[in-house]
């Protein structure tokens, strides 16, 4: 045991799902590395200057990009929320349970610890900016995960539907240690400065700290400051607004870089930059010879950026690393680099990349990884609907062996002539597969009735193995519904009201509503419904009354026992056909 984790254990506080027992000496501070994660949403490999980019300038990534070690075989998920989920736990996606979007399926199991957690237990302060997209309700939010400090929005982009109604990139409402705030500028400014200021503060008062910045950009909808679109003016207009994100993205990173110099922070602090999937629009311009992009399980869907950096850390020296890894390998890494405490004992699916970063083993012990996620509009599971990945050969859908060393945009299908890899490959899987198939169907429920969240609104991004999650879904209507898995906290008298559009757009469920102009693009018009009839399902309880043209909420009072259930809504025409489930139900224990 090393002197200084021989200290913690004498003397560090316990910090558990963002609460603070006890004081840890401020004497042992300065032995603690700072960390920062940046995790980008949707910038693939080649959407970076430095990776070969012909047409996209990032100066500032590139400067970050020479001054660190780079993993080039590094590979997540082919979206982001899986990602998201294996960079917090260390575990696969249809391990932890947050393997989609949505679907009920982007909730992060609550038994396993977070990144949050073994930072905040190993006494540092721990502060989210941006993206969390792991579970929007209690026990999920990352306030109750371990983060003390959150600026937040709900679900998976501005304008998902639980997002507050009409965000469009500027001048946004986003969720403050869970209290809705409004912040004046560009989201991407907006989270890099708040972090920036959080840091300063806590490198004032000599405090460790873990900041986890994680921008919505360049994600859907292309949003951004003609300024920063100009630049890429002969491109079509989507192009310029993604690669315009990113040079925001990058000014940024210049502006963290200026800040943590300024602040004498810079030598002792890791910062990590990567994406969380491959890239949406670049692979029109450039793919760095990959293959596939966002949602494919070819290389340009999971293999993405790695930059790691800590000038005081005794790391090797800057260049390329090509061992394979993966986003799962981050957290024990930094549990290592950082000696955290894992009193728990808690297993990772990934492995500490901390002797590799320290030059003291040139290789990886030989190992086989496996992509899968929940795919949006196919939520559950299938076996095989995954790419293997060993040295340089990729098995994608069990159908197709590649080998990157002379194929890298996989062209060649080469599964008939290598049999005895295909087998090895072949039998990874399965033993991986029995290990995850018995829990990737197993829900985590929505709690209503807690004394930490009470009213909660339940949203269709959580509607069981069903694909609904933007305000232009809303918008527009789509003949859909779903049933929620929720939990209930407490026997007690709960109020449902259903709604059709949320509180803040103030109209009436049949009405519908003109096209939202935002500050650089316009949302669709709201379409009318004749809803004529609203029906609630929840326990023993089926209740349908009617709707009137000036109704805004339909509420139902209800008894409801503790523990598990299903709840549902409809919303029914006048011959009590189906026309949407209720988009925005708020459950309040009376």
């Amino acid at each position: 045991m090393t002197a200084m984790r021989a200290f913690r254990a004498l003397s560090l506080s316990v910090v558990m799902c963002g609460a603070v027992v006890g004081v840890f000496p401020r004497a042992a501070l300065a032995v603690q590395p700072n960390v920062i994660v940046v995790m980008t949403d949707d910038q693939g490999y080649g959407d970076l200057s430095a990776h070969g980019n012909p047409v996209l300038k990032t100066p500032n990534l590139d400067q970050l990009a020479s001054q660190s070690i780079r993993l080039t075989d590094f590979h997540v998920a082919p979206m982001c929320t899986p990602t998201r989920g294996q960079l917090m736990s260390g575990r696969d996606a249809l391990a932890n349970g947050a393997m989609n979007v949505g679907s009920g399926r982007a909730i992060l199991r609550k038994s396993i610890p977070t990144m949050a957690n073994f930072f905040a237990n190993g006494g540092y302060r721990t502060g989210l900016f941006g993206k969390w997209h792991l579970g929007d309700t209690f026990p999920y939010r990352p306030q109750d995960r371990g983060f003390q400090e959150t600026l937040t929005f709900q679900s998976s982009y501005l304008s998902a539907i639980p997002d507050y109604w009409n965000n469009d990139y500027f001048d946004d409402f986003y969720l403050y240690n869970g209290e809705l705030r409004q912040y004046p500028g560009y989201c991407t400014d907006v989270f890099f400065a708040e972090a920036m200021q959080w840091i300063k503060e806590r490198g004032a008062s000599g405090e460790p700290f873990f900041a986890y910045i994680a921008p919505n950009a360049p994600h859907w909808p292309l949003f951004v400051s003609q300024q920063y679109r100009d630049p890429y003016a002969s491109l079509p207009h989507d192009q310029a607004s993604f690669y315009g994100m990113i040079a925001n993205i990058d000014e940024n990173i210049g502006k963290l870089e200026e800040m943590l110099v300024q602040e004498g922070l810079r030598d002792n602090t890791i910062v990590i930059f990567l994406t969380d999937n491959g890239t949406v629009y670049g692979d029109e311009i450039f793919n760095a010879g990959m293959r596939g992009e966002k949602a494919t399980l070819y290389e340009g869907g999971h293999r993405v950026p790695f930059f790691v950096r800590w000038p005081a850390g005794n790391l090797r020296d800057p260049g390329e690393i090509g061992e394979l890894s993966q986003v799962q390998d981050v957290l024990p890494t930094l549990v290592e680099l950082a000696e955290l405490p894992n009193s728990e004992g808690t297993t990772f699916d990934g492995i500490s990349l901390a002797g590799l970063l320290r030059g003291e083993q040139q290789a990886l012990p030989d190992r086989t990884l496996v992509v899968q996620y929940s795919r949006m509009n196919l939520p559950v599971p299938r076996k095989w609907d995954a790419a293997v990945l060993w040295k340089r050969w990729r098995l994608v859908n069990n159908t197709s062996l590649f080998d990157l060393s002379t194929d890298p945009r996989q062209t060649r299908n080469l599964i008939t002539r290598y049999p005895d890899i295909v087998a090895q490959m072949r039998s990874h899987y399965e033993t991986w597969w029995a290990r995850v198939a018995p829990t990737v169907n197993t829900f985590s429920r929505l709690t209503i009735g807690s004394d930490a969240a009470n009213p909660v609104l339940l949203a269709p991004t959580e509607w069981r193995n069903v694909a609904l999650g933007q305000q232009y879904e809303v918008r527009t209507a789509p003949v859909k519904n779903g049933v929620w898995a929720i939990q209930v906290a407490r026997a007690a008298t709960y109020q449902i009201e259903l709604r059709r559009w949320p509180v803040e757009a103030d109209a009436a469920i049949t009405a519908g509503l003109p096209p939202y102009v935002g500050v650089d693009g316009t949302y669709v018009e709201g379409k009318a419904l004749p809803i004529a009839y609203a029906r609630l399902k929840v326990a023993k309880f089926d209740q349908t009354v009617p709707v009137t043209e000036t109704d805004k909420v339909i509420s139902f009072t209800v008894n409801l026992p503790s523990g598990p259930t299903d709840l549902q809504t409809w919303f029914l025409d006048p011959s009590r056909k189906l026309l949407t489930g209720a988009y925005y139900v708020h459950a309040t224990r009376r």
